[in-house]
């Protein structure tokens, strides 16, 4: 049971915890400016002694006074108050459909970057070819995905990936044998999700200093696209 004293001092559980960490964390912003106490409380207009129980854990902190702090340390209050306990890490994100795909967010869409999971029916294999700034890196988890790149037409079975230029024509979906399962990792800033294999590094040493073009594992350039093989992102 908590009392009513329990709840005054900053609640039970995670609350409590999060509070009690906000102080060593303002000390461990401070010592990484290497500033003294003084010269926090010279620009922001705190005490010496407030700011010195604020880090100790003896002074309560408000947002009067952890927003100024936040603002100098460059930080944000969520990360000064954020729960001592580890957060859960799953993505809880709702499927939606493109046409008759269903899409599976799987990240959080931060920097431009996204990555979904989508199931592609077997009587998805209407090709129409879409260009748009990106670059898009393809795995396939299940069934056999064709994959078109203006005139190169390609099929992807499982296990494989592919990497590509969304600047240039491009399509993907089932082969008509079946449905498909693909990871489908986007970049709407056109940097490229490249993954290095032997062969690569032998013809970096092999072009040497001279080489402008950047590699990527024999496919084409650029940043990555829309899940369903061009449809608009959610």
């Amino acid at each position: 049971m908590v009392t009513d004293e329990q709840r005054d001092d900053g609640a039970s559980g995670t609350v409590a915890e999060a509070i009690a960490a906000v102080g060593p964390r303002l000390r461990a912003l401070r010592g990484r400016k290497d500033l003294g106490l003084a010269a926090v409380a010279r620009r922001t207009g705190i005490s010496v002694s407030t700011l010195s129980r604020l880090e100790s854990g003896g002074r309560r902190p408000t947002l009067e006074l952890v927003l100024p702090l936040a603002e100098m340390y460059g930080t944000t209050l969520d990360d000064l108050v954020r729960s001592a306990r580890p957060a859960d890490p799953r993505v809880r994100r709702p499927q939606f459909a493109v046409g008759a795909r269903l899409v599976q967010p799987l990240s959080w869409n931060r920097a431009g970057r996204s990555t979904y999971r989508i199931h592609v029916p077997g009587h998805d294999t209407r090709v129409e070819l879409q260009r748009h700034e990106g670059h898009e890196w393809l795995f396939v988890l299940s069934g056999r995905l064709r994959l078109v790149i203006d005139e190169d037409d390609t099929v992807l079975e499982a296990g494989e990936a592919a990497e590509f230029s969304t600047l240039r024509g491009h399509w993907f979906g089932s082969t008509g044998d079946g449905p498909v399962d693909v990871i489908s990792l986007f970049s709407s800033e056109g940097e490229k999700v490249h993954v290095r294999s032997y062969e690569d590094e032998d013809e970096d040493e092999d072009q040497g200093e001279d080489g402008d073009e950047e590699r990527g594992g024999g496919a084409p350039e650029g940043a990555e696209t829309a899940p369903a093989g061009g449809a608009d992102r959610a």
